[in-house]
C-alpha cells in the first residue's frame, strides 16, 4: 500500500498541475493545514530534479504569502480563528509566553522556528496575535523559508538519482522518519513553546 501512495504522489508530482497543488499546500501549511509541503516537494523534485529550484521557490512564496494570511488571522481573528486553529494543534495554554518571548526574541523565534519541523502556521498566527512588526516578519519569514525549501530541494539535486534510489529502496524507514519528524514538530513545540 505504501509504495502504490508514493507511485501516486510520483505521477501526481510529474502532472502539469502540480506546481499549483504545491503552492496551495505550502500556502494553506503556513496558515492553518497540518500536512508540511515536503511530502510535495520531495518527490516533485525526485520526478523532475531540473526544477528543483523552482519548486523550492514556489513553495517559499507560497509559504510567505500563507504565513500573512496566518498573520492576518492572529492579528484581525484570533478571538475566533485564532485561537480555535491554535488550540486545535494543542497550543493554546501557551500563546501568552510566547507573546511574551517574542518581546525578547522576536526576530530568532521566526527564524529558528520556520527552520525546524515545528508547526509554522502557530509561529505566523502568534506573530499577529503579538502584532509584531509585519515589515520584520515578512523579511524573516522569506529567509527561513526559503532556506528550508531551498536547501531540501538543493540535497535532492545534488544527490539525483540516488536521493531516488535510497527513498524507494527503504520507503517504509523514510516515511516512518517523515512520520516521527512531523510527531516530533508538534511535541516539540507544545513542550518548548
Amino acid at each position: 500500500m505504501l509504495r502504490r501512495l508514493y507511485q501516486w504522489v510520483i505521477d501526481l508530482a510529474e502532472r502539469p498541475s502540480a506546481p499549483w497543488a504545491l503552492a496551495g499546500v505550502s500556502f494553506a501549511e503556513s496558515s492553518f493545514f497540518p500536512v508540511p509541503p515536503d511530502v510535495m516537494l520531495v518527490p516533485m523534485c525526485l520526478a523532475r530534479p531540473k526544477l528543483a529550484w523552482f519548486y523550492a521557490g514556489i513553495c517559499t512564496a507560497a509559504s510567505v504569502v500563507g504565513g500573512l494570511l496566518g498573520y492576518a488571522i492572529g492579528a484581525l481573528l484570533y478571538e475566533s480563528v485564532g485561537l480555535f486553529l491554535i488550540q486545535l494543534y494543542g497550543y493554546g495554554d501557551k500563546v501568552e509566553a510566547f507573546t511574551q518571548a517574542y518581546q525578547h526574541y522576536g526576530h530568532w523565534i521566526i527564524l529558528i522556528k520556520g527552520l525546524t519541523p515545528i508547526p509554522y502556521k502557530v509561529v505566523t498566527i502568534t506573530s499577529g496575535f503579538a502584532h509584531y512588526s509585519l515589515f520584520w516578519f515578512v523579511v524573516l519569514s522569506v529567509i527561513t523559508r526559503g532556506l528550508r525549501f531551498f536547501m531540501v530541494a538543493g540535497l535532492l539535486q545534488w544527490m539525483g538519482p540516488r536521493a531516488r534510489h535510497f527513498i524507494e529502496e527503504r520507503l517504509g524507514l523514510v516515511t516512518a522518519l517523515l512520520a516521527v519528524t512531523i510527531v516530533g514538530g508538534f511535541l516539540i513545540a507544545i513542550y518548548l513553546f
